[in-house]
């Protein structure tokens, strides 16, 4: 008779006791395995879509800029449309006639906010026209006056 020296942890099991025992390790290191399994899913799925966002972000990136050429070409004989919006100038880029002399204003909304709260508080018409000529250098008040006080009888 031949003996067999057999492994220590290859050897059938001698008790219930011990097979549950290496059941028990076998189920163990299935579920690590599972687990570990599903964590380097999760992490490759994770990088996969952070790679799709940046190419789909550069994408629309690309065409926004594609986009806003077209939108700021002028070149109608190119067979672009020119654009339909203007460019809105300041204040202070726009021209004044040089022959005009300085010009004043009709009235602002400071001019009027005052004109307001004086006439509230109790000024009569010529206090409150002669602070707006005064303090808004304002010509004509009557359009301010009128549209505060009504029309002058």
């Amino acid at each position: 008779m031949s003996a067999r020296k057999q492994h220590p942890e290859r050897r059938p099991p001698t008790s219930t006791a011990d097979a549950a025992a290496r059941l028990a390790k076998i189920v163990e290191a299935a579920e690590q395995a599972a687990s570990k399994a599903i964590d380097d899913a999760e992490q490759e799925a994770q990088r996969l879509l952070d790679e799709a966002r940046e190419r789909a972000d550069g994408i629309v990136a690309e065409r926004l800029r594609e986009l806003a050429d077209e939108l700021d070409h002028v070149g109608v004989g190119e067979g672009l449309r020119a654009p339909h919006l203007e460019p809105v100038e300041s204040p202070d880029q726009l021209e004044e006639p040089q022959d005009a002399g300085p010009k004043r204003r009709s009235g602002s909304a400071g001019a009027r906010l005052l004109a307001t709260q004086m006439a509230v508080s109790g000024a009569d018409r010529a206090e409150i026209e002669a602070r707006l000529r005064n303090g808004f250098e304002i010509d004509d008040t009557s359009e301010i006056l009128d549209a505060i006080l009504g029309p002058e009888e």
